[in-house]
């Protein structure tokens, strides 16, 4: 008996490498790893590279770079789900946004063209502070952010991960869609405190506008696709909409989520964010 292929999309990324490992553990398992660096190389601004990776899958999880809200991502996920339900996939299970209404277009895309589906809408990420855009700025002991004012059910990875690998493997999550949240609200003020205790340094916070912070991303010439991108999230998504918790970790899992604090701990521990070097130049 042929084992079932799965193919995991940005399977170097913040969840995709976890569902990864996760999935590795059952040996009746075969992975197939989307990335531009796999063996067999998967871009999503190059549709030639995708029949090659969907070959013989039987699911995919989706990951879409640089997320769902961007212009271009309905018309690349309406291609790309058509060509899989083409090729044979049997199920997809898609990672949507929170609160993103430009993203549920892709979900309702995704409804449509795969056999059998489950989206999965996550929360801002607790590794967005150590595997993202906030460690730097981290790591020189000053954040700057607009909304501090938002209270966000920051979600971690290794959660989101559990659950998406649950939805691959199990039949049963078919057709569910379910909202992912961390177990309690936290202001990003909130959150850089609980960091700072955990890492053992001073770290401040200041406020910004919105406009004040797009400034400073220019004049630190962050790429527009990104700041489009940034003013998308703090303006949009970061109203309030999505200020509370849902219990669909546990109800997929069995297990409660991981809170921010049990996040900043465990990851404090692995030297991320010390700064010796920093502090010696």
């Amino acid at each position: 008996m042929s084992k079932k292929k799965i193919l995991v999309l940005g399977a170097n990324g913040k969840t995709g490498k976890r569902v990864v490992e996760r999935i590795q553990l059952r040996n009746e398992v075969e992975i197939i790893m989307g990335s531009r660096t796999a063996k067999t190389p998967f871009n999503w601004e190059n549709s030639g590279t995708w029949p090659a990776v969907l070959n013989g899958a039987d699911t995919v999880y989706i990951t879409f770079q640089p997320d769902l809200a961007v212009p271009a991502a309905t018309k690349i996920i309406q291609e790309f789900t058509l060509l899989a339900t083409r090729l044979g996939v049997q199920k997809m299970v898609l990672l949507s946004g929170r609160g993103e209404k430009e993203a549920q277009v892709c979900e309702e895309i995704v409804k449509a063209s795969a056999k059998n589906w489950t989206i999965v809408r996550a929360s801002w990420f607790n590794q967005n502070f150590s595997e993202s855009f906030f460690l730097e700025p981290l790591l020189a002991g000053f954040v700057a952010l607009p909304r501090a004012e938002a209270l966000e059910p920051f979600t971690d990875a290794d959660d989101i991960a559990a659950v998406v690998t649950e939805c691959l493997l199990n039949d049963k999550h078919n057709g569910q869609t379910y909202e992912l949240t961390g177990p309690e609200l936290l202001s990003f003020p909130e959150a850089v405190s609980i960091i700072a205790k955990a890492a053992e340094r001073e770290i401040k916070f200041q406020s910004l506008t919105l406009e004040e912070y797009i400034q400073m991303l220019r004049e630190y010439q962050v790429p527009e696709d990104y700041i489009w991108l940034v003013n998308y999230l703090f303006e949009q998504v970061l109203d309030g909409r999505n200020s509370s918790i849902t219990n669909d970790i546990e109800k997929v899992t069995g297990r409660k989520p991981t809170d921010f604090t049990t996040y900043a701990k465990e990851t404090a521990k692995s030297g991320i964010w010390d700064t010796a070097d920093v502090q010696n130049q």
